[in-house]
């Protein structure tokens, strides 16, 4: 029976290191982007640059404070529950300080899950305001909250799922046979962190365990499924055992991995759950009136 090609501990660290830096540029990037990240930037105000980085997400047991450093001068929230024609809210905001630091400050009222509400901040005097940001909206959304342990058990799952993932790649590309053990271990970590511990993480948040194929559009879940259904079908093509002619499970296992990858540069949170307020005026529960893939 044939076996791998033995390789040097130098060889198998500079793989597992290669990994490493490939997992961490990748828990960087879904830090970086999605809809629900802060929105970074920076504004002059009275010849003064002001770095902001103002709320894209909040939970639903609490207002939503959208504060920057204070500028000096007056400021306005402006609002509106999204998707929806209603009128703009218009709230003047407090100078508040926080740990220290003068900031300036104004409440976004609480939503159900899923809820969104589209917000801006204008500073300065009233038809003289500088607006932020100076486009469309930040669309603000709310979830339930999800118990520590819980988070930081899918969390880590999920990032394991990909350290160990593409350490699998890269020794199915500069090896001579598909890592089986670690195709299984990753294969594993997706199971429990994205199909088990997923769900319960996703009823916590937005009210339903599973909202991607086939019952509906969750770009999340569906990305989650994808990821699943590579990487069982590289172990179903690779088995369990070394084979004569390993072509294939190397084959398989890459494709895995490519397919990984290519989910992971979707930023996340993209395409999720967003409650119809249409519904909600019909006289719809909240908890019905949530669609996907928005």
């Amino acid at each position: 029976m044939p076996t791998s090609a033995p390789s040097s501990p130098f060889r198998a660290a500079l793989l597992w290191l290669l990994a490493a830096l490939l997992m961490a540029a990748t828990v960087i990037y879904q830090r970086r982007t999605g809809p629900t990240h802060p929105l970074r930037g920076t504004v002059s105000i009275q010849q003064k640059t002001i770095a902001y980085r103002l709320i894209r997400s909040e939970e639903t047991v609490r207002e939503a404070r959208v504060a920057l450093p204070d500028p000096g001068v007056p400021g306005t929230l402006v609002w509106r529950r999204f998707p929806t024609q209603e009128p703009w809210t218009r709230q003047s905001m407090v100078h508040e300080t926080k740990d220290g630091k003068a900031e300036l400050a104004g409440y976004l009222p609480k939503q159900p899950p899923a809820g969104k509400v589209e917000y801006a901040v204008e500073l300065g005097a009233s038809g003289s305001a500088q607006r932020i940001p100076a486009g469309d909206p930040i669309v603000l959304r709310y979830k339930g909250p999800v118990s520590t342990a819980l988070l930081i058990s899918h969390v880590s799952m999920m990032f394991l799922a990909v350290f160990i993932g593409l350490r699998a790649g890269l020794g199915a590309l500069f090896g001579t046979t598909a890592p089986r053990r670690l195709m299984w271990i990753t294969l594993g970590c997706l199971t429990l962190g994205g199909l088990i511990l997923g769900p319960f993480v996703q009823k916590a948040t937005f009210g339903a365990y599973w909202t991607g194929f086939p019952w509906g559009y969750d770009l999340t879940d569906n990305k989650t499924l994808l990821m699943w259904l590579a990487w069982a079908l590289a172990a179903l093509v690779a088995g369990l055992r070394p084979q004569a002619r390993d072509g294939r499970g190397r084959l398989a296992v890459l494709a895995a991995t490519l397919a990984m990858a290519v989910v992971y540069l979707i930023p996340h949170s993209m395409r999720g759950s967003q409650l119809d307020y249409s519904k909600v005026k019909a006289g719809t529960n909240a908890t019905d009136a949530v669609v996907t893939g928005r």
